[in-house]
Parts: structure tokens; C-alpha cells; sequence
């Protein structure tokens, strides 16, 4: 199997991809999120591996958006723990650092760090682990990256700190999508699934609270709600909600089948087994934070 990730080798996404396939799987780097879709949507690859929200940073927007730009399905979910360690050349100690690499996700969850070293400047770049490599490839002086250890180890880096970011128990949840949805027989064995829908709501009071009983009325969980502008209405928005149960569960094709008439463009973007943030790392996360 073919997996998709954006990054090069090294990056958390990659790291997430052999979680959900397992290490026996072929990982296909891509530049960027909008061609991990395109990967899977030309048959390059069978499926990719996209974060879509940080516990410390938020959602990823951008992801949300291709969700609906294009007819994949998500077909799997994952939580992964991020450490990121700040990477330099071997030779190179801390009080040489003079700026810092990464990705833009990874540069918010280490604030606190820049803060209180106000002469290291934080560099934007379009990956954690192009970061590391980027070291590796042009020898800067006084330069560092924030990745994970396992991307310093693939190209020669040393950890002159670990743990950077703010809180320790910082996770980041990956969606894997593919051209196919899952059978809606294979959502009714004993692990529970989840389903994630994209809809827009009529523009008149009380619409989304009608909205949030169709799920109240048959106890159906709600995990997360999202709302995203609307680029083909300028102030319109469209919701992307997360609830427990798969689309082909009597309770959940009923509550869908109301929500045609209090939504407009009502979309199913996957029901796929749910990952469960295990217990025993957070609560330790928090113990050290």
C-alpha cells in the first residue's frame, strides 16, 4: 500500500501514516497538503495521511478546505504525540543559535520557547523535517530546526533540547482519506466509528440550534464542531461536524435524513473507526507539563 504525506522523510505526517498502516507500508512524500490529495485522487497512492487539528495550535484550516474541494473520503483517524526537539549540526551548541526552522504549526506550539530567548528568531518553513534536512543540505552556522527526534536521527542532527514545545502533552490528530469510502457493513462490527459531515446552514434564527438536536434527540455524541468561511458567499459559512457512530447505523441514517431538510450542500466526508487518545500518555503529558 501507497501512502501520501506532506513533507519530506522524517515529518510527524510520515511518522502517523505507518501508525495507521503499519511500517510494511511505502510512504510517498509530497509538497504540499493540496498534493497529498491529488496523489490519491490520480491513483499514485492508495490513501493519505493529512493532520487536521493540534491539541496546543488548533485546527488546520487548509485541510478542512481541501475536505470539500475534493470527492475523497476520510477513512481513518489517528492521535499522534509530538515532541519537538530543537536539532542542530553535530559541533553546534545552544548559544550559537542565533534562528530557528519549522513549520508554521510547530513554531506556535514552541511560543513559549521564543519567548524566552528573544535573540533566537523563528523561520517559518514548510515542513519540520525539510527543516532538519535543510541543515543537513546546506551547513548553516547558528541555525537550528524543531522536529522530531527521529527526523535528527535520519540526517545526522543532535538534540541540543527536547520536549520544546509548550505543554508536554501535545497531540495532533491525522485523518487518512482514499477515493473509496469504507462498506457500511464494516461500521457496524464492535469498534465504534465516528463520521464527519461538511453542511451549510439556512441563514434564519435558531438554525443551527434546530440543527444540533437532530444529534441531541437520538444521543448521538457530538466530538467536534467547525465553521469555515464560505468563498462562493462572501459572510456565509459552512460546518463541519464530527459525532460518534457510522452513516450506516439506523440512529445515524435517520438524524441524516432530517438534516436534509435543515441543511443545504450536506455532504458525508467518511465514517471510519475512532482513534481514542490513550489515556495513559495524557494524563502522564499533563503530570509534566
Amino acid at each position: 500500500m501507497k501512502i501520501a504525506f506532506q513533507g519530506v522523510p522524517g515529518a510527524y505526517s510520515e511518522l502517523a501514516s505507518r501508525g495507521l498502516f503499519g511500517a510494511g507500508a511505502k510512504t510517498v512524500a509530497c509538497e504540499t497538503f493540496e498534493n497529498v490529495f491529488e496523489a490519491v485522487d490520480g491513483k499514485q497512492t492508495d490513501r493519505g495521511v493529512l493532520p487536521i487539528e493540534n491539541s496546543l495550535a488548533g485546527s488546520i484550516h487548509q485541510n478542512y478546505d481541501l475536505l470539500l474541494e475534493h470527492r475523497l473520503h476520510v477513512v481513518g483517524e489517528t492521535y499522534l504525540r509530538v515532541e519537538h526537539a530543537l536539532l542542530a549540526l553535530p559541533g553546534t551548541k545552544f548559544s550559537d543559535i542565533r534562528e530557528v526552522r519549522s513549520h508554521p504549526q510547530a513554531l506556535a506550539q514552541c511560543s513559549h520557547f521564543f519567548a524566552k530567548h528573544r535573540n533566537i528568531k523563528p523561520v517559518v518553513w514548510f515542513d519540520t523535517a525539510g527543516a532538519a534536512r535543510s541543515l543537513l543540505e546546506e551547513k548553516p552556522r547558528g541555525v537550528a530546526a524543531l522536529a522530531s527526534e527521529y527526523a535528527g536521527r535520519l540526517y545526522g542532527l543532535k538534540a541540543l533540547k527536547r520536549g520544546v514545545q509548550n505543554e508536554a502533552g501535545n497531540f495532533t490528530r491525522f485523518l487518512a482519506i482514499a477515493r473509496t469510502p469504507l462498506s457500511p457493513l464494516k461500521q457496524r462490527g464492535k469498534h465504534p466509528f465516528k463520521t464527519s459531515i461538511a453542511f451549510g446552514a439556512k441563514n434564519e434564527a435558531g438554525s443551527l440550534f434546530r440543527i444540533l438536536g437532530v444529534f441531541a434527540a437520538r444521543k448521538i455524541d457530538l466530538h467536534k464542531i467547525e465553521s469555515r468561511p464560505n468563498p462562493a458567499s462572501p459572510f456565509e459559512y459552512r460546518f463541519y461536524l464530527d459525532f460518534a457512530g457510522g452513516a450506516g447505523e439506523p440512529k445515524v441514517k435517520a438524524a441524516l435524513k432530517e438534516l436534509l431538510a435543515l441543511t443545504h450542500d450536506l455532504r458525508i466526508l467518511g465514517s471510519y473507526p475512532r482513534a481514542v487518545l490513550p489515556k495513559a500518555a495524557a494524563k502522564r503529558a499533563s503530570r509534566k507539563s
